[in-house]
């Protein structure tokens, strides 16, 4: 649409300009866990972790399943414009990544244990996509917000090479950066699986364990 080169993250001088706010409204209840789905103060003894595995209307079903998990949300991150649009990240103009902001209770599961379930429910050699969704909006990525969440994923990564490495796969390309800013997707993506039950969405998992 913008002449954008999809596979590749543009430089700041490439990045759309984005804007000072929020284009869009969002608040209400989480479709599925009845939590709220905007939440920006998050209650005490709970935990945030972002993940992008690819396209993130599978991927938040999958989390928000997860024993533990008290509230998930889809937004955009690791890029560049500020409050970009769908449309805009979609252009790959962004440099942000499709992802999945999950808020958890450690008490419950672990981010070891959220780390376990990013590692088995994509495929994390593939680049700037899953399966036929091209785009550095599907790329691989772990958004720390700690530095003990940066070494338990660069730990993790370097245990789940091992065991894709036997399993006949090649180099892990997960990005492990930490959590600049996370920008909420518009309300018709939060918990679109429950929205839309029969939504297309599909999970590229290697079937290669974790443990």
């Amino acid at each position: 649409m913008f002449g954008t080169r999809k596979a590749e993250l543009p430089s700041p001088d490439e990045a759309l300009p984005g804007r000072s706010s929020s284009p869009h409204a969002l608040g209400g209840r989480h479709a599925v866990l009845g939590t709220p789905v905007q939440t920006d103060d998050v209650p005490d003894g709970l935990e945030v972790a972002v993940f992008g595995l690819g396209c993130f209307w599978g991927e938040e079903k999958t989390f928000w399943e997860t024993r533990g998990v008290w509230s998930t949300s889809v937004g955009y991150a690791g890029g560049i414009t500020p409050h970009p649009t769908y449309s805009e990240v979609c252009t790959g103009r962004t440099g942000h990544a499709e992802v999945v902001r999950v808020v958890f209770d450690p008490q419950v599961v672990t981010f070891d244990d959220l780390l376990t379930v990013f590692w088995e429910n994509h495929d994390p050699t593939q680049g700037m996509r899953q399966g036929n969704d091209r785009g550095s909006q599907y790329r691989s990525i772990i958004l720390t917000t700690s530095p003990e969440q940066a070494e338990a994923a660069e730990r993790s990564r370097e245990h789940y090479q091992q065991k894709m490495t036997a399993a006949g796969y090649g180099k892990i390309t997960t990005a492990i950066v930490p959590l600049e800013a996370y920008y909420y997707a518009e309300s018709e993506h939060q918990q679109y699986l429950a929205k839309n039950p029969y939504g297309y969405c599909p999970i590229h998992a290697t079937g290669v364990a974790y443990q």
